[in-house]
């Protein structure tokens, strides 16, 4: 079995290191520890492609490596038109089965994360876009939070339309950057469950942490 892992985000040096580019931040870094060589434009889907196989050591069996196919693609289309990348790779139910959405995600606390599964697109115009272009929310899902949360946990979301739009389109400072590089490598540990084990798997070790 082959996989689509899509890290969603805005293209443009300006949106870089923004928090709606938190998808693409993690996929580069998923990227990178698996030494797939560096997205290059893929014209006819308008968007940022690599792929390759990678070896995954498998748990229970510390001498053998599981070799898994990965198509890893950052679309350039503008979070709200992300669809347009991937309707033309995923054409079924099955090939939905094998689509991982990495996105970023205000209901939860930065340097915390969550996998679901068909699921409603919760006000996220990637995940509108991607549901409307595919016809099926039967997708797996790693979202990785952005708010900000007091000690405790307790979330400190942005409130009102242009507070939320601010928050998420503004840069990370130092600290909230490197929250996010840490929580990649949680990230990227789940992926590898996903692709070897399934997304049940991985929901099961992941989401009570």
């Amino acid at each position: 079995m082959s996989f689509i892992i899509a890290g969603l985000g805005n293209p443009g040096e300006e949106y870089r290191e923004t928090r709606h580019n938190t998808g693409r931040i993690i996929l580069d870094s998923f990227r990178k520890k698996y030494n797939l060589e560096d997205f290059k434009e893929n014209q006819k889907l308008k968007a940022l492609t690599t792929e390759g196989k990678i070896k995954i050591p498998e748990k229970e069996k510390a001498k053998k490596n599981k070799e898994v196919k990965v198509l890893l693609i950052e679309p350039n289309n503008f979070m709200n038109r992300s669809g347009a990348s991937l309707a033309p790779l995923v054409t079924s139910e099955k090939k939905a089965q094998e689509l991982i959405v990495i996105y970023d995600d205000l209901d939860l606390a930065l340097g915390t994360m969550k996998i679901s599964y068909n699921r409603s697109a919760g006000g996220h115009r990637g995940l509108e876009s991607i549901i409307k272009a595919i016809k099926t929310e039967a997708f797996i899902r790693i979202r990785v939070g952005i708010s900000p949360a007091t000690p405790s946990g307790k979330l400190k979301k942005p409130k009102g339309e242009d507070a939320v739009e601010k928050h998420i389109i503004g840069p990370f400072k130092k600290p909230e950057l490197e929250a996010v590089q840490k929580i990649s490598k949680d990230v990227a540990a789940a992926l590898e469950v996903i692709l070897t084990g399934g997304f049940a798997k991985a929901m099961g070790e992941y989401n009570s942490r």
